[in-house]
């Protein structure tokens, strides 16, 4: 079976010139080797006149939906591929024909452990949506309640772990037959591949990240996000909250349906950032096919998200590094921008700050002969990670994920208003962040996040220094601690110098507290 399927991927690759594709630089002219005396041979009776990206994604469409998916996942890679595959690879579909609905009820049934009938008062056989992972049917719970019913496909880890077994096999080849081929990574991009899939077969993790993302919007009117009902949600079947709404992507339809276009252009940037820079978890699957508006009541005019089976969480660390970049970037600061980058770590630490500004005025400054409103973010983030790429620097997932997302999100509020400008909207929410991370009121959020540590660890620093220099062989041991010794001391420094800060804040509080009183005896 496994060298049928095989079989059947290199005639493929062979079908559409994938080969070639290979083999050939970036650019897509012809590289050099043994390599290219080889897929001269392979070109022999076929006949090849699309270009190379709709060549690749009609191959990925013909090998079945788990290459769909990982076309979809590979589009997401901007920062490795060329843009013409890139573009390409962002139109694949995931358009599946349902799998038979008595298997959706014996999937639904082993789940929950229970029939349908003791679980809904009416279940619709005919899915309201099919994908390559899970379709959707729509039903009523026993107490009158609507809900989507997400199902797994039956055997789907199975088929998974075969195809992911030889993409790995595929990627090693890829990786053998040229550098070209080594620099777009094939096996860290399976990998990436491997955890999507893996996540999204996992309904239970889907229904947290949802919650997650309600509890976050709960007092917003921006976005909805449909209630969980825990009691019909297992590993292979999700049972939420039925939502009403226009799909995002049909415009004629918003605009007779009396839509505010441009707020709704706005609102999808401001909850892209709002998710980013305030809370530090985002949908990171907000294409088109996943996002509704509202038509009813409270939610007319509001996004309404569906599918939460890949989420981005970002560090505080991680916010400010993109914030700074950004704000950096609009004030073509390069040198800032190169800066924050050694910073970060991700550049080592022996490259020259000047080399790294060129790069990074070279890839940007093109961006400064247009309008600001035609200025993508998504692209100037994909060419801070290319210019990165020729330092060595490895690209974090979550980055990846937030690119990919800020492009879906710049691209649906253009569609929406081709007057966004997008920089309006963003720049006083990250001028926001910025200041709420510095400034008295943020130094006071600091210490008190960080004073039950304090308190645990400053009364033990005294008994553990003075242990360790007490010790028999104390010199020797200092010698063979040296690392450990010098990280305690600078513990106990930045400990000191958080107590002196904290009883300065002490004794504001304490003079804003009696300052009435004060005040009422002078009078």
């Amino acid at each position: 079976m496994r060298t049928l399927r095989l079989l059947k991927i290199f005639f493929v690759i062979w079908r559409y010139g994938l080969d070639e594709i290979v083999a050939s630089g970036p650019s897509g002219k012809p590289g050099k080797g043994w390599h290219l005396r080889l897929v001269r041979l392979l070109r022999f009776g076929r006949k090849l006149s699309a270009p190379r990206g709709q060549r690749l994604r009609i191959a990925l469409e013909s090998l079945g939906p788990i290459f769909v998916k990982f076309g979809q996942v590979l589009s997401t890679r901007r920062d490795l591929l060329p843009e013409d595959i890139a573009n390409e690879l962002a139109a694949l579909q995931d358009h599946v024909p349902p799998f038979d609905a008595k298997i959706a009820r014996a999937v639904i049934e082993k789940g929950l452990r229970r029939k349908i009938p003791e679980m809904f008062a009416q279940f619709d056989d005919t899915p309201i949506a099919s994908a390559s992972i899970a379709q959707v049917h729509f039903a009523t719970l026993l107490d009158g309640t609507e809900v989507a019913v997400k199902v797994v496909r039956p055997g789907m880890l199975d088929t998974i772990e075969r195809d992911l077994a030889l993409l790995k096999v595929l990627g090693t080849q890829f990786m053998r037959l040229s550098a070209d081929a080594r620099r777009l990574r094939p096996l860290e991009v399976i990998a990436e591949f491997d955890t999507y899939l893996h996540d999204e077969l996992d309904l239970i993790r889907e229904a947290a990240n949802a919650n997650q993302l309600r509890r976050n919007f709960v007092d917003s009117d921006l976005l909805r996000i449909p209630e969980m009902y825990w009691d019909y949600c297992s590993t292979s079947v999700l049972t939420m909250e039925r939502m009403n709404g226009i799909p995002v992507g049909r415009m004629d339809e918003l605009r007779a349906a009396g839509m505010d276009m441009s707020q709704l252009s706005r609102d999808g940037v401001e909850i892209f950032f709002r998710q980013v820079f305030q809370d530090g978890f985002f949908h990171a699957d907000m294409h088109p096919g996943n996002i509704l508006v509202g038509t009813q009541g409270a939610d007319f005019n509001r996004y309404i998200a569906l599918d939460f089976g890949i989420v981005g969480a970002l560090s505080e660390f991680d916010k400010n590094y993109l914030a700074q970049n950004f704000l950096a970037f609009f004030r073509r600061d390069y040198r800032r921008v190169a800066e924050l980058h050694i910073e970060s770590g991700w550049v080592p630490a022996h490259t020259r700050v000047e080399q790294l500004e060129g790069a990074v005025r070279t890839c940007c400054e093109p961006f400064f002969d247009r309008p600001l409103k035609e200025i993508s973010l998504g692209l100037v983030l994909m060419r801070l990670f290319q210019a990165s790429r020729r330092f060595d620097v490895e690209i974090q997932p979550q980055l990846v994920l937030l690119q990919k997302t800020l492009l879906n999100i710049e691209g649906l509020g253009r569609q929406l208003d081709p007057e966004l400008d997008l920089w309006v909207t963003a720049k006083p929410i990250l001028e926001r962040w910025m200041s709420s991370q510095i400034g008295l009121e943020a130094f006071a959020e600091k210490v008190k996040h960080e004073a039950p540590r304090w308190a645990q660890t400053l009364p033990q620093l005294p008994r553990l220094i003075h242990a360790a220099l007490a010790a028999p062989n104390a010199a020797q041991m200092v010698q063979k601690n040296e690392k450990v010794v010098a990280q305690l001391v600078a513990e106990h420094k930045r400990l000191q110098r958080g107590v002196r800060a904290l009883s300065i804040l002490v004794l504001l509080l304490v003079a804003l507290a009696v300052w009435p009183y004060v005040e009422g005896l002078l009078h």
